[in-house]
């Protein structure tokens, strides 16, 4: 296997995934692209009624199936005011935080007249007028959306078609280094999308049938917790493969796959998560186990749907996770390394 070839294919799919802007319940864009990707590779995709995309990778034993999931969905706000300035007030979509999103750019998608563009700043953003600039929490009443249009009142704002409930998308800011780190904003969870392509890609290249039918599912609502409440009748073990948390008291950095124990959902299944220690230890990938407080995954809401399954959770580190993120290749080489031995064993 040419892993420069695989590693390549992967940045390339994260990235065009990454152009096309997809909060949670606004992802049909995003899932008619991954459907088309996987098609493009030979295999025959089904979208969900919630624009998920379920895939069969092919596999001989129907009855112990492993179910990989990862997420196109991220996070984004939506207009839930316009000011009688013309300003927009917006709700969270996920865990999306103000002071995160502050002086980005972002789209408006209106229902029913196109994208208009504008800029999350603070009230009263130049800091020569707004004495208390420093000292002002950022929040969601005290950010707000700009337009980049001629607008005065909110009857100029609602003449461009904008209303309540429209979707506002930030801007990703991707960016691949020469040195292999890979920067943007939601990482969480397209690259883990990419990886999960990539392995698609493998088995076909290599003409591989897993011993054991192996499905993809690309969720949609995960960031907002029910993204993985549907899996198929024939599965026993689900990994989902989601971003790993880089931080202070945990040993995962960007290079590394983590492979969680635990969340704030509980314990990961003690078995499947000795049996991927054990592979990446024996192959020597560059790993971490890690406890995770303030993490939740498509899995828990496959257990909470009442799925009586086996359940794990992987992926490469990512840094800055709902902001700003940032990623490695290596981190990337060694979760797909870890899916495909688990998978081959």
């Amino acid at each position: 296997m040419n892993w420069n070839e695989y590693g390549a294919f992967i940045i390339e799919e994260t990235k065009n995934l990454l152009a096309i802007d997809s909060p949670s319940g606004m992802t049909k864009k995003a899932a008619e692209h991954v459907a088309a990707r996987f098609e493009a590779l030979g295999y025959a995709p089904q979208t969900t009624r919630k624009d998920g995309v379920l895939v069969c990778l092919g596999g001989r034993d129907r009855e112990n199936g492993l179910l990989l999931e990862a997420h196109m969905d991220t996070l984004g706000g939506m207009v839930c005011q316009i000011k009688a300035n013309g300003r927009l007030k917006i709700t969270p979509i996920g865990g999306l935080r103000a002071e995160n999103v502050e002086t980005e750019n972002c789209r408006v998608v209106t229902k029913f007249d196109g994208v208009i563009e504008g800029t999350a700043q603070l009230i009263n953003a130049s800091t020569h007028v707004n004495e208390k600039y420093a000292d002002t929490q950022r929040t969601f009443d005290t950010v707000e959306i700009v337009l980049d249009e001629p607008v005065a009142d909110a009857e100029d704002v609602k003449k461009l078609g904008v209303r309540t409930g429209d979707y506002v998308c930030f801007e990703p800011r991707t960016r691949v280094t020469q040195s292999g780190y890979i920067k943007s904003r939601f990482l969480d969870d397209k690259l883990s999308v990419g990886i999960l392509l990539g392995y698609a890609k493998y088995l076909k290249d290599e003409q591989i049938t897993p011993e054991r039918a192996v499905y993809v599912h690309i969720t949609s609502f995960e960031e907002v917790g029910h993204g993985g409440a549907f899996v198929p009748a024939d599965t026993r073990e689900m990994i989902s493969v989601d971003m790993g948390c880089v931080g202070d008291d945990l040993g995962c950095t960007e290079r590394m796959v983590s492979i969680c124990a635990k969340d704030s959902g509980g314990p990961y299944n003690y078995d499947l998560v000795t049996t991927l220690s054990n592979i990446a230890r024996e192959l020597k990938l560059d790993y971490a186990i890690d406890v995770y407080p303030h993490y939740g995954s498509d899995v828990e809401a496959t257990l909470s749907a009442g799925y009586d399954i086996r359940h794990g959770l992987i992926g490469p580190g990512v840094y800055a996770s709902h902001n700003y993120e940032r990623s490695h290749i290596d981190g990337v080489r060694n979760t797909f390394e870890l899916v495909r031995a688990y998978v081959q064993r």
